[in-house]
């Protein structure tokens, strides 16, 4: 009992950079580089979601978030203008190790001083402080165009409404997206994945479930007939499995978007972890889609029996994603992005807990001895497998994690908050005053 106090102690009393050489000869045992694994993960990129600083709200609209969307809290401090906005995402950004892209919706537009259009007349010009905002960062941009919160939304549809006119007018937004993606391309030199996702679908038990499927399929085949640069622009169709207000029928479901994206050439797949039924794991569906698709794109949540999109943490499910992108030799296949939305708690500490988190589960994918693994289970060691797979699990990697941090030049995790609290007193609270 002395001995295990005495080394405890000892271990205690350990710097920090001794602790991750420390960790580093214990991976290395794995046959894990630790240090080619740092620097793989701080050159993959993540996509920030901007709506999560002021709860998916934008700025071309005043009206309640409609369309499956429901945000809950009440937290201060909300973001209310652009300025604001990118305040708060800056102030994010620098407590978040490793690579970022920028993701916005296309609610987000900034208009001049009394001007305004409409969602099927927006322009590249009216996300130029955007691109400024991100050229300086050093960040790509992603784009989603916005089929929610709008009075164009007729009956609970958009690109699937039988009324002709409402379909135009989200029609002439997907195509308008379509430019603005590939201004973001070529204004950043990133490829823009861009994202259609519609909350269309039905309360109750539908007479017609084909109908709204086969004018989604046409629309969405409009909207990509606008011409755009294949290595630029990256369309992405986002299936769901239902909303609120929608719990009987969904039209983009993932049996449609997964079809759509395999007979159309150039369009991606994108699964939303939160967007299945309950007993449903993506982290099981990313490897069965790379066998078949080029490219996939991911939005990751933290579903709690729905999508509720709660801020990502670092649990199981989020590990065994990132696991997989990994070992399957995915980081050039899959583009990533985080998609949640919390106001009950601060929006710059949700922002980087979950860019955090996810930097986290990519990290120890990388100091997971993945080959030596999948050998075992080739040569049917099974049981040698599952003694291996559970001692990976109690690696030093707080360790490798800390130096990870502290190479990217963020806080550490049990530094990072009092960051966020000296901002919310001297910033946000102040915006309520």
């Amino acid at each position: 009992m002395k001995e295990s106090i005495h080394e405890e102690r000892k271990t205690e009393d350990m710097t920090a950079k001794e602790r991750f050489e420390s960790a580093k000869e214990i991976y290395a045992s794995y046959g894990v580089d630790v240090e080619a694994a740092i620097e793989k993960c701080m050159e993959a990129p993540v996509a920030l979601h901007c709506w999560q600083g002021d709860d998916v709200t934008g700025f071309d609209h005043d009206g309640p978030l409609t369309g499956g969307i429901q945000t809950t809290g009440n937290y201060p401090g909300k973001a209310k203008t652009p300025e604001e906005l990118m305040q708060d995402m800056d102030k994010a950004l620098s407590l978040m190790p490793g690579k970022k892209k920028l993701n916005l919706h296309a609610c987000y537009a900034i208009f001049e001083p009394g001007e305004f259009v409409d969602r099927d007349r927006i322009e590249p010009k009216h996300f130029a402080k955007w691109v400024a905002f991100a050229k300086e960062r050093n960040m790509g941009i992603d784009f989603n165009p916005t089929f929610f919160s709008h009075d164009k939304v007729k009956d609970g549809l958009t690109l699937s409404s039988p009324d002709e006119g409402t379909r135009k007018f989200w029609i002439d937004h997907g195509k308008a997206c379509i430019r603005i993606s590939q201004y973001f391309a070529e204004e950043t030199g990133v490829p823009c994945v861009m994202n259609i996702w519609t909350g269309d679908g039905y309360k109750d038990i539908p007479a017609d479930r084909m109908g709204p499927r086969m004018r989604y399929k046409e629309a969405i085949e409009e909207i990509l007939s606008e011409p755009f640069d294949r290595d630029k622009v990256k369309p992405c169709v986002e299936s769901k499995v239902f909303g609120i207000g929608v719990e009987a029928y969904t039209v983009g479901s993932a049996e449609f978007t997964l079809s759509f994206a395999a007979t159309h050439e150039g369009c991606l797949p994108l699964m939303d972890n939160g967007h299945y039924h309950p007993t449903e794991v993506v982290s099981d569906k990313i490897p069965a889609l790379l066998c078949f698709y080029p490219e996939i794109a991911l939005h990751i949540t933290r579903p709690i029996r729905w999508d509720s999109d709660h801020v990502v943490l670092f649990d199981d499910e989020t590990k065994e994603m990132a696991k997989e992108i990994v070992r399957c030799d995915g980081l050039d296949r899959v583009y990533m992005a985080l998609d949640y939305f919390d106001a009950s708690i601060n929006r710059v500490s949700a922002w980087a807990m979950g860019f955090r988190s996810w930097q986290k589960a990519l990290l120890t994918a990388m100091c997971t001895p993945n080959e030596a693994l999948k050998k075992l289970q080739d040569e049917n060691r099974m049981t040698e497998l599952m003694v291996e797979q559970e001692a990976v699990k109690t690696l030093p990697f707080g360790d490798v994690w800390n130096e990870y941090c502290q190479r990217c030049g963020v806080p550490s995790d049990r530094e990072f908050y009092a960051e966020v609290k000296k901002y919310e007193d001297e910033v946000q609270l102040k915006r309520n005053a």
